[in-house]
């Protein structure tokens, strides 16, 4: 079993962190560690954030609306599904390894940004932010919920916290 020490630093996976066998030891696992984001050593998460990038593009140019918010609850639905199982296995609930809660929540922020580069990267850059922070109530929800839903959710309070921030910009900026 694996599992991270107190010690360990915001956004870091140590030498206790999964490796590529346990990566490939279960779907669940494949899923849940962000296609393999979550192996990166330093700042999982913001790989983690990354993976939503080409899968958003891929959705812009083949899927349509109702597609593209389909691949995101799919998605998110397997990753609560595989964080329960892949945090119990490492012995963690929200091990910093898990990522897929990140990507999916990016990936429902991009639905709203569009393509334009420089939305897609203050979105990333402000979702970040409040990944990390966690404002309230994300901290609290955070601590309280230990478990599969709760990995999930914190990020999609952060992802709405961004999409408040990108709106505000949008009303009072602009387009």
């Amino acid at each position: 079993m694996h599992s991270t020490t107190s010690a360990e630093r915001p956004g870091e996976c140590r030498a206790s962190a999964p490796t590529i066998a346990f990566l490939l030891g279960h779907p669940a696992h494949f899923i849940a560690l962000g296609f393999g984001a979550g192996l990166a050593r330093i700042a999982p998460g913001t790989f983690g954030t990354l993976v939503a990038l080409p899968i958003g593009w891929l959705l812009h140019m083949y899927a349509g609306n109702v597609g593209w918010l389909l691949a995101t609850a799919g998605l998110t639905l397997a990753g609560v599904w595989a964080a329960q199982r892949t945090g119990r296995d490492l012995g963690v609930a929200d091990h910093r390894c898990i990522v897929i809660d990140e990507t999916a929540a990016f990936l429902f922020i991009l639905y709203f940004t569009g393509t334009d580069p420089l939305r897609q990267a203050f979105a990333f850059l402000l979702f970040r932010l409040f990944d990390i922070v966690k404002p309230p109530p994300i901290r609290q929800l955070d601590a309280a919920m230990k478990n599969g839903v709760g990995v999930v959710a914190d990020d999609f309070l952060a992802a709405a916290y961004t999409l408040l921030v990108l709106a505000l910009g949008v009303r009072l900026f602009g387009s």
